[in-house]
């Protein structure tokens, strides 16, 4: 759906036109239309970033959401993200936006990064409402059910205390997240009908195709799904990725062959990355973690001009010479060490 106006929609907030240009789609079930381009929230703080400019970030969310995206995803474990997000949302018109966060994912170390019990999705969602300065959220999710002990914890303690939360009015739906797609698969089936939404992370990229194994599956269920990460937490851009990604040297020496190619032919790897990936059918919204005007402005231009013809030609190039297979780097417990 393009050139309609969805129900976020607030005359006198939004650019209209670009919102007119922006397509959106049905999450699910849900009956919620969202945004083709979602925001994530994991840039948004000085936790993980040494570049995180806090003014420019707040610049970015709300230029973002006048632009015509309306959802936007967060979690405890971004540090400060839903305290810079309450900031930003403050001058925001409350109806122009869709927003969820997590539970279940909290500090750094590895070995007390996740808990999944009843009492701290509790205290996690009340002190998440502080920090966004809201009285309610669009959907709670469980941060990587794939980390979890088993699935029982999750479906049995963890989700409902968000059933708790949805039923007094202070969120409307219930998601989880996940890199293994075999687990969100499973613990969507096993809670269908109490889980809407799916959130699966760098499984739909250049390198690695594997959530289409499930896609249709997910569909049948009316869950929607949420497709993160386009630039694989980094590995997908010019500049490269973080020092400590999880990726194994195969993988990390496929991604900078990539990036040299785009060097060399001046395109953004990034911006092929993300066009490629928002080119999934079966996916409602597609998010990425942009932390500054600049490459929000890149994205955007992605959605709503799609790629020039020389830079069409080098995605051709980099598909069939470059990226010719598909990669995973293992598990999510592999991620937090990227995370350090």
């Amino acid at each position: 759906m393009s050139g309609s106006l969805p129900a976020t929609f607030v005359k006198g907030f939004h650019d209209e036109e670009k919102v007119r240009r922006m397509e959106y789609r049905q999450l699910g079930s849900t009956g919620l239309h969202v945004s083709k381009l979602a925001i994530g929230g994991s840039p948004l703080c000085n936790l993980f970033f040494d570049d995180y400019d806090r003014e420019e970030g707040i610049l970015m969310v709300q230029e973002a959401i006048r632009s015509g995206i309306n959802y936007i995803d967060t979690a405890p474990f971004y540090g400060q993200s839903e305290v810079l997000l309450g900031q930003a949302l403050k001058d925001v018109p409350r109806e122009a936006y869709y927003i969820a966060t997590k539970v279940a994912r909290y500090g750094l170390d590895p070995k007390n990064m996740f808990d999944y019990s009843a009492d701290k999705a509790r205290e996690s969602v009340k002190r998440s409402l502080e920090r966004l300065q809201l009285d309610r959220v669009d959907i709670l999710q469980v941060h990587d059910v794939d980390a979890a002990p088993n699935l029982d914890i999750v479906l049995n303690e963890t989700i409902p205390v968000l059933e708790e939360y949805v039923q007094a009015g202070k969120a409307r739906f219930i998601g989880v997240t996940a890199y293994d797609v075999d687990v969100l698969k499973e613990c969507a089936e096993r809670g269908k009908g109490r889980i809407q939404v799916v959130l699966n992370y760098a499984r739909y990229t250049l390198l690695d195709n594997t959530l289409l194994r499930y896609m249709k599956d997910f569909q049948k269920m009316g869950v929607g799904v949420v497709c993160a990460a386009a630039h694989s937490l980094g590995l997908l851009r010019n500049a490269g990725p973080h020092a400590s990604h999880p990726g194994s040297q195969e993988i990390l020496a496929v991604a900078k062959r990539g990036a040299e190619i785009c060097q060399q032919r001046n395109v953004e790897l990034g911006k092929l990355a993300m066009y490629y990936t928002m080119q999934l059918d079966g996916a409602a919204t597609f998010l990425i973690g942009i932390p500054n005007r600049k490459l929000l402005r890149i994205n955007l231009d992605a959605i709503f001009d799609g790629l020039t013809s020389h830079e069409q030609e080098v995605l051709q190039y980099l598909r069939e010479n470059v990226f010719t297979k598909s990669y995973s780097w293992g598990s999510t417990l592999s991620t937090a060490k990227l995370l350090k």
